[in-house]
């Protein structure tokens, strides 16, 4: 992380080169350039801190204090680098934390959550803050899915963007082969899914070594997905809900393979 740099002590200003060229980041196209992204809120930078992936912290002067080296910046500057209608006074650049695919499957993870084509962010960081509170150890965007530094979806991971592989394959045909070659069954969810969650437990299914696969909020998952996984699986709705939404139903498989890996 760069020492503080600032004109006569002065602080910087949302026009500042340093400042503009981290405002970037908040398009698609520039972090892909860049191999950057932005981490905001003490939360998150302090996962990234501890991650080893930060090049630059931006302050303003009532956070200042709390990260040694960190470049003070105008509370215009910090309007202009938050996304977030109150921002939180803090916002770091941080390097992107990709994982190949290879390499995480040589891990041997017991859980990994696979977000195939979905859009929204927000239901993205949250499947990465849960798949990582449940014990998974990688979260895989597949397809054409949403850009996992997203801002919302940074914000929405909670720091679980720094705590679990990260992995991209845009090209999904390959993936549940070598998924199944790492040892792991790949159970897609659908609403329609002759078999449901209570069928697998009762079975013993989810103690085994697992990939869960979600397709996006609005069509779910693609035929070609659903016949390629070792099962289609429902979550079982017991009230008058017609379903679920995506993040939810996530949380419920996830759990439900984390609470029979450790039985």
């Amino acid at each position: 992380m760069s020492d503080t740099v600032t004109s006569g002590g002065a602080p910087f200003t949302r026009r500042t080169p340093r400042v503009v060229s981290a405002v970037k980041l908040q398009r698609r196209k520039d972090r892909e350039v860049q191999g950057a992204f932005l981490a905001e809120g003490p939360q998150a930078v302090a996962s990234a801190l501890a991650s080893g992936v930060v090049r630059e912290i931006f302050a303003t002067a009532d956070r200042l204090a709390e990260y040694p080296g960190a470049s003070l910046v105008a509370d215009d500057a910090m309007a202009a680098l938050s996304e977030t209608v109150q921002p939180q006074g803090v916002v770091a650049v941080c390097d992107t934390v990709d994982v190949p695919l290879a390499d995480a499957l040589a891990k041997e993870p017991r859980l990994v959550a696979v977000v195939l084509e979905i859009r929204d962010p927000g239901n993205a960081g949250t499947i990465l803050r849960t798949a990582d509170a449940a014990g998974a150890q990688a979260v895989i965007f597949a397809g054409d899915a949403v850009d996992p530094y997203n801002g919302k979806c940074v914000r929405a991971s909670a720091g679980s963007l720094f705590h679990v592989d990260v992995v991209r394959e845009r090209d999904w045909s390959s993936l549940f082969g070598r998924l199944r070659d790492a040892g792991l069954q790949t159970l897609a969810t659908s609403g329609y899914a002759a078999r449901d969650l209570d069928d697998l437990a009762d079975a013993g299914r989810l103690a085994g070594r697992t990939a869960w696969i979600f397709g996006s909020e609005a069509h779910g998952l693609p035929d070609a997905a659903l016949s390629e996984a070792d099962e289609a699986v429902r979550v079982p709705i017991y009230g008058g809900a017609e379903s679920l939404n995506l993040a939810a139903a996530a949380a419920v498989c996830l759990y439900a393979s984390a609470r029979a890996q450790r039985s």
